[in-house]
């Protein structure tokens, strides 16, 4: 599988250490950067450019999943989630990576690289990346909404008052 990932400085060191691992088990890793550290570096670039390649890849058909992390995976979160088609979803537990995939089909993964040891933060991603989407048509009713409303901003049989 081809795994997307981007980070900030706050994730930088954990990035080099991810790739490795990800290309042990067999994946192919492409990183979106930083290349370098600097502390005042903008995660949102980075995440967004990582979403986009998921999502261009699931298009083409290419088996693809993103990976983003940074202080908390808060921001590098909402930065992905701005891509048409990406689904990012924070991760914290083994639990929430399987939720994510199982009943989100989430295509990227948040983590916060400071509220995690390695091992643990491996453990999620890991997680995430084997779990397959459940396929089950309530789940795959509430995905089509979402897509819905990022294309037309409105969900079917739901009226949103601006």
């Amino acid at each position: 599988m081809r795994i997307h990932i981007a980070t900030d400085h706050a994730g930088l060191e954990f990035s080099k250490d991810l790739a490795e691992h990800l290309a042990l088990e067999g994946h192919e890793v492409i990183d979106h950067g930083p290349p370098s550290f600097d502390p005042l570096d903008d995660y949102p670039s980075f995440c967004i450019r990582a979403a986009k390649a998921v999502v261009a890849d699931l298009k083409r058909g290419v088996e693809s999943l993103g990976v983003v992390f940074g202080g908390s995976g808060n921001g590098e979160q909402m930065a992905a989630n701005k891509v048409a088609g990406a689904r990012a979803a924070l991760v914290w537990s083994v639990n929430t990576a399987v939720l994510a995939r199982e009943h989100n089909d989430a295509n990227v993964c948040a983590i916060g690289a400071r509220q995690h040891s390695i091992d643990e933060a491996l453990l999620f991603i890991d997680t995430f990346i084997n779990t397959p989407f459940s396929d089950e048509q309530r789940h795959q009713r509430r995905i089509n909404q979402l897509g819905e409303f990022e294309t037309t901003g409105q969900v079917s049989g739901f009226v949103t008052s601006d």
